[in-house]
C-alpha cells in the first residue's frame, strides 16, 4: 500500500500493537524444497498512467466495465477512473454534511455483489453500496463495533466475501489488564472470522500467527499510564491471509512456507511447501541485523519520517527498513517520543479491558530490540501485509530479500492448488495497490508531485 501517515489517528495504541515483536519459535529448515525451476521475470510496462494525483493508494478496486475504484485514506476521498485511468466521478470527499461524505476516519473499501462495492465508514460503524456507476446508495450496519478498524485494509488484511456471502476479516482480543492493572501478555495468533450480514452472526475461519508484542506501561501515584515501551522484533515468522477470487480462505504459513486452503464449508486442504531459497542466519548475521534496523529506526525518528511513506519507499525495502519503518508508525510523535493516545477502561472478568481513550501526551521511550537469541535461525519469507490474491484465482507474496537487488520488489505468484507458478518483479519505484483480471497489475508510483496510479499486464 502506498500510504502517508494519517496525523491524529484515530486510536494509537491499536496502531501501536502492530509492531513486530518476539517470534519466539526458533525456525529452522529441515526438508524444504530449496530450488525452483521458476524464473523471476520482469512485469511488463505500463499500458496506462492517471494524471490524478493522490495522497494514499490503500485500494483499487476493478469493476467489470474495466473502470477502477480507488480509496485514498490520506485525502478522505473515493474516486472512479475509467478503464484508462482517467477522472470519471468523486464518489465521496471529504465536503462534510453532504450526501457523499467521506466520513472522519479512514474508510475501508470491500468487493461485494457481482460490481458493487462497500464503503466502510468507521466513524458511523456503516457500510455504503457503491454500485458500478459510482453512486452510493443503502447503508448496512457494520459487524461488531469494535471489529470496524479491522475492515479499513492495509497491514490488518484484506476483508473479502466467501462463497456464501459472508464477510471474512481479522479480529483481535482487546488489551487486558490483570491485577494491579498490569497489562497481560498479548496473544501470539490472531482469528480469522466470517460475518453473515443477514443472519448478523459471526463464527471463526481459522487462527493465524501475528508479530507478538512485548509492551510495558508506566504509571504515576494515581494510577494514570504515563510512558509506553515496546520490546521489537524487527524480523517475526508470522502467517498471512487473504480471501481468493472465488471467496477461498488461504493461510499462507511462514514457519515452512505453504498454504492451507479454507472452502466455504469450512473444509481445510494443505498444500506442499512452496520452493524457496532459504537463508540460514548466524550468530553475527543476527547482530548486524539488529544494529542496522536500529540505526535505521533512530533515523526516522529524527528525521521524524511518516512510516508509512517508508513503507511505500522508492526502492525495494529490505527486512530492516520494513521493520524500521513499522516501528516508526507507532512512534507517532517523531524524535521527541511524544504521542497522545486515548483509553478507557472498564471493570470485567479477568481484570480491566480497553475500549477506547487514554488523553494527554503519552511518552514512548526509544524502541528496543529483543537479544539475538530471539531472531529465527532462517530469515522469514515474507513479513506482514506482504500477500494478496489477485482477480484470477493466484496469491501474491512479495518476499524478503535475501541479497542486494537494485531492482524493484519480488513476488512469489501462488495457484489456487498452492504450487509456485511464477516469480514477479515489478519496476523500481512502485508498489501493488490492486488487481484486475486477465492479469491487470495496478502499481502505485511516486513522482514530484505525488503519488499516481498505473496499469500493467502480466503477459
Amino acid at each position: 500500500m502506498m500510504n502517508r501517515m494519517q496525523k491524529g489517528a484515530p486510536l494509537a495504541l491499536a496502531v501501536l500493537l502492530t509492531m513486530p515483536h518476539g517470534a519466539n519459535a526458533q525456525m529452522v529448515a529441515p526438508s524444504m524444497a530449496t530450488s525452483s525451476k521458476v524464473v523471476t521475470r520482469q512485469l511488463a510496462a505500463p499500458t496506462a498512467k492517471s494524471d490524478e494525483v493522490f495522497g494514499s493508494l490503500a485500494a483499487v478496486r476493478q469493476l467489470p466495465n474495466g473502470s477502477v475504484l480507488v480509496n485514498d485514506q490520506t485525502r478522505k476521498r473515493v474516486l472512479l477512473l475509467d478503464k484508462d485511468l482517467k477522472l470519471v466521478s468523486v464518489v465521496a470527499d471529504s465536503t462534510p454534511l453532504t450526501n457523499s461524505a467521506y466520513g472522519a476516519r479512514p474508510g475501508g473499501l470491500i468487493p461485494y455483489r457481482g460490481d458493487s462495492t462497500l464503503f466502510v465508514d468507521p466513524a458511523s460503524l456503516s457500510m455504503l453500496v457503491i454500485d458500478p456507476n459510482g453512486k452510493l446508495g443503502r447503508t448496512m450496519a457494520a459487524p461488531r463495533p469494535g471489529d470496524v478498524n479491522f475492515l479499513t485494509g492495509g497491514l490488518q488484511g484484506n476483508p473479502g466475501f466467501d462463497a456464501k456471502g459472508r464477510l471474512i476479516y481479522r479480529t483481535r482480543e482487546p488489551l487486558r489488564f490483570g491485577a494491579g492493572q498490569a497489562m497481560q501478555a498479548p496473544p501470539d495468533s490472531s482469528a480469522l472470522v466470517r460475518f453473515d450480514l443477514a443472519a448478523r452472526k459471526l463464527d471463526t475461519v481459522g487462527f493465524f500467527k501475528i508479530a507478538k508484542q512485548n509492551i510495558n506501561m508506566t504509571r504515576d501515584d494515581a494510577g494514570n499510564v504515563t510512558g509506553v515501551s515496546v520490546l521489537s522484533n524487527p524480523l517475526p515468522v508470522l502467517d498471512e491471509w487473504v480471501v481468493m477470487s472465488d471467496g477461498t480462505v488461504a493461510f499462507v504459513r511462514g514457519r515452512d512456507y505453504h498454504v492451507d486452503f479454507v472452502g466455504p464449508t469450512g473444509d481445510v486442504s494443505k498444500a506442499e511447501k512452496i520452493p524457496y531459497d532459504w537463508q540460514r542466519m548466524t550468530d553475527d548475521d543476527k547482530t548486524a541485523f539488529l544494529d542496522s534496523s536500529r540505526v535505521a529506526l533512530d533515523k526516522l525518528r529524527a528525521a521524524n519520517i511518516p512510516a508509512a511513506t517508508a513503507l511505500a519507499s522508492d526502492k525495494p525495502m529490505s527486512a530492516t527498513d520494513s521493520a524500521s519503518a513499522r516501528a516508526k508508525s507507532m512512534v507517532m510523535g517523531g524524535g521527541s517520543g511524544e504521542i497522545a493516545m486515548t483509553m478507557t477502561m472498564r471493570s470485567g472478568p479477568g481484570g480491566v479491558t480497553t475500549t477506547g481513550g487514554m488523553s494527554g501526551n503519552m511518552v514512548v521511550s526509544p524502541i528496543t530490540m529483543v537479544p539475538i537469541s530471539e531472531l529465527p535461525d532462517y530469515k522469514p519469507v515474507f513479513g506482514a501485509g506482504a500477500v494478496r490474491a489477485d482477480m484470477d484465482g493466484r496469491i501474491w507474496v512479495r518476499t524478503i530479500p535475501t541479497k542486494a537487488t537494485t531492482g524493484g520488489a519480488s513476488y512469489d505468484v501462488i495457484d489456487h492448488n498452492g504450487k509456485l507458478v511464477d516469480r514477479v518483479q515489478v519496476p523500481v519505484g512502485t508498489t501493488i495497490a490492486g488487481f484486475g483480471e486477465g492479469g491487470v497489475v495496478y502499481l502505485g508510483f511516486r513522482d514530484e508531485a505525488g503519488i499516481h496510479l498505473q496499469k500493467s499486464v502480466l503477459k
